[in-house]
């Protein structure tokens, strides 16, 4: 707690310039790590995904995804960040954002989604983006000499790396059940603006929950709430809309 409130103190004895608007959420957030510092990360992740993941090159696939991903980043409320969509090649259904800009979506999900679908799924994980949910946990999870080091612009690629640690496992562990139904509200909206059909969130999460293994976890649904939970909020935000 003393720690927090080091920070706190800190962050506003600079101005109060980390404290921001936050369209996304509809909040005044404190934001101690900017825009560029979070893209220096999320290229880090990046390049550790890279390592883990096998990537598939195709064509078709990518301008596919690329398209409708830009249509729905540009009906969000961040733009200040370049989105960048990769394949992983996995049958399996799954999706994740990490900071910056940086979305990974198997290829086994792309595979199954129609359009309405599958803009839903980007736009869901660019609601994780623009909500900053990974930068704000990251905020909760680093050490103070470390955050403090990034957020004053004095860290080193030794201290970006570390935290791109760090936020890899927060992204790999899921979101709460708080960020989840945020997500999910902004994936309707973002959707829903860029000119595809919000229902598309609910016909994927019954494909989600038709071709679920037993034991197996995806990062899409792991620690969320139920998908019967997210079925019905997603179709109250949908009423709201129309």
């Amino acid at each position: 707690m003393i720690r927090f409130f080091c920070i706190l103190f800190l962050a506003f004895s600079l101005g109060g310039c980390a404290t921001i608007y936050n369209p996304a959420t509809a909040r005044h957030e404190l934001i101690l790590i900017d825009t560029q510092s979070e893209i220096v990360l999320g290229r880090d992740i990046d390049q550790q995904i890279k390592k883990d993941f096998v990537f598939l090159r195709d064509y078709n696939m990518q301008a596919r995804i690329d398209s409708i991903g830009k249509r729905v980043a540009l009906a969000s409320d961040r733009q200040d960040l370049n989105y960048k969509f990769s394949i992983i090649k996995d049958d399996e259904f799954n999706a994740f954002a990490v900071p910056g800009g940086f979305i990974y979506v198997n290829s086994g999900l792309i595979n199954a989604a129609n359009d309405d679908e599958l803009a839903c799924v980007l736009a869901h994980e660019i609601g994780h983006i623009a909500a900053r949910h990974s930068v704000k946990r990251l905020q909760a999870n680093l050490g103070y000499q470390l955050l403090m080091g990034i957020a004053l612009g004095k860290s080193g690629s030794q201290a970006i790396s570390q935290a791109a640690g760090i936020t890899y496992n927060v992204v790999a562990l899921g979101f709460n059940r708080q960020d989840e139904f945020l997500a999910d509200k902004l994936a309707v909206k973002y959707s829903s603006a860029a000119g595809y059909n919000p229902y598309g969130m609910v016909t994927f999460f019954k494909k989600l929950e038709e071709n679920k293994k037993p034991g197996l976890e995806l990062v899409f649904l792991s620690s969320h709430p139920p998908v019967k939970d997210r079925i019905e909020q997603v179709e109250k935000e949908i009423a709201l809309i129309r």
